[in-house]
Formats: C-alpha cells, structure tokens, sequence
C-alpha cells in the first residue's frame, strides 16, 4: 500500500507538449507510472510520449475519454491557477502542481476551491511524490529510491533527494516520498500527510523535512505527540542560521517578528518525541536509535 499514488493511478500531464512537460512525463512513464492522458489546449489529437499517450484541449475530455483520477502541472505560473480549477472541475481526486512562481494571493481561492470540492492539492512549487516500486509524480529522481516502510514528507525537493539517498544508501526504504512545497500557500500541509502515513498500514515510521518559515512544523508535530507516540519519528530543520526578515531559497521560509524559528521548531519537534537531525545524513542513524528496524 502506498498514499496518494500507486500501480492503480491514471495520471494527466498538464502542459505534457512543452519542454518541461514532456522530459518529466518520459521519466514518469519509465518509471512505470501509468499515464493515460495529456493535455494542452490546442494540441487535442495529437499523440505524446512516442505515440503512447493521447492529447486532449481540455481536462474534461481527457478524463471522460480515459478515466484520469490523478493530475500533474506543468503550466506556466501564469495559467497554472486555472488549470488547478479546470481538474477540479472535471473531477479529478488528486492533483499535484509541480510549477513555480504562482503569487500567493492567486492561490488563496484556488485552494479553497480545491477544499470545498474534496480534492488535495499537492503544491505548488513541489517535487511531487514517489512510492517506491508503484509510481513517481512529477520530479523526483527515482534513482534515489528503494520501497520500504518509512514515510517522507518534506518542505524542500534537494532536500528530499539528499535525505532519501542517504536512506537508501543505509538500506532504509520508503514507503511514499511526498514533497509539499516550500510556497507560502499550499494544498497539503505536513499534518495533511501525516494523517495519511498514519493510516497507512505499510508506513512504519517518519521522516519530516522542513525549513523556517511559517508555524507548519509545530502545528504537524503537536498533532503527531498525540497521534504518534509509538512510530518511530525524526525531522530535519533547514535554515537555522537565516537572520530574521530574510527570505532563504523558498517564498515561504522567512522569519518574521521572531516566529518561524528553526529554534522553535525544534524544540516542538522534541517535545513531540521526533529524534532532529543536524543534517539530513544523520537521518538513517537517527531512524535505528529511533527503534526502526526495517
């Protein structure tokens, strides 16, 4: 079992036709991830991915046509809100938006949108998500991966990739990797997936990745002190020599008025019982003396 995705997803590539679109979409494809549409308005017809997958103008075609549950966005900032809301609008479950540079103030109703229908949005400005041996939605290098029983779920996609390869090189899988997104408005928070890791029987511990910046790290790790207890958890907290007012690397790391200290954060984190790392290389050891052992 895996969260999100896995073999029985029916993914749509957004913008499958341009550069980005179509390098990403080859790799998912090897990877093993079943893509059954694409869509670019105006290109409806034609086929992509060497002929193997369909092109349509609008999401509402390309889901009625192949049965997608499952979008990926590669759109330009400036058409990726709409986009978000036409895969709402045609159904579509979950949605990964892997673009960068969408204000926030565009985002605010997009993601309410998305909440009223009942679909997640993963994202923007996110790596996307990978279960290992299943499928891998938007950027994520496979490479980096083995199948597992630890779930990952981070701020940052370097970050992500340095932290499973370290894993993996310490013969620690994964069960689903997700990367959030660093924006300050997103779809799903850390407490969102971690929700879903709980639920799931094959995640057997929990790697957190996050960064300054915002209070999602506290409010993820006082939901995991009570609902938690017994999985083995560490974390990560990037930026902890950034000066306050300054923003560094993502939209959303920034300390303001003294909140969104990596301080603060991780001593929330070990309040909670999570193990913090002081590089993501000390995960793996921080997983065993944590009591994993798989």
């Amino acid at each position: 079992m895996s969260i999100l995705i896995g073999r029985d997803t029916r993914l749509l590539v957004h913008g499958i036709t341009g550069r980005e679109g179509e390098f990403h979409s080859r790799a998912m494809q090897e990877y093993g991830t079943n893509i059954v549409a694409g869509m670019t308005p105006g290109k409806g017809g034609q086929m992509a991915l060497d002929g193997t997958v369909p092109v349509f103008n609008t999401v509402s075609e390309a889901v009625r046509e192949t049965g997608a549950d499952t979008s990926c966005i590669f759109v330009p900032a400036g058409g990726a809100p709409d986009s978000i809301l036409e895969a709402v609008a045609a159904g579509i479950e979950t949605i990964f938006c892997i673009t960068e540079g969408i204000p926030a103030l565009d985002m605010v109703p997009v993601v309410a949108t998305v909440e009223a229908a009942g679909a997640r949005l993963i994202g923007p400005n996110c790596p996307g998500a990978t279960s290992p041996g299943r499928a891998k939605v938007g950027i994520i290098p496979a490479s980096v991966h083995r199948d597992g029983r630890v779930g990952v779920v981070s701020r940052s996609g370097t970050l992500t990739y340095e932290a499973v390869q370290a894993m993996t090189d310490a013969g620690i899988g994964q069960s689903t990797c997700v990367g959030i997104g660093g924006d300050p408005i997103i779809g799903s928070t850390f407490l969102d997936i971690l929700r879903l890791f709980e639920a799931d029987p094959e995640t057997e511990a929990i790697v957190l990745i996050g960064e300054i910046g915002g209070a999602a790290e506290e409010e993820a790790a006082a939901w995991a002190a009570e609902h938690l207890r017994a999985v083995p958890k560490v974390a990560f907290i990037a930026g902890r020599t950034a000066p306050e007012g300054k923003r560094m690397g993502h939209a959303g790391a920034i300390i303001s008025g003294g909140s969104g200290t990596a301080a603060s954060k991780v001593e929330a984190l070990e309040a909670a019982g999570f193990r913090v790392a002081g590089s993501p290389t000390e995960l793996p050891q921080l997983l065993r003396d944590a009591g994993f052992r798989g």
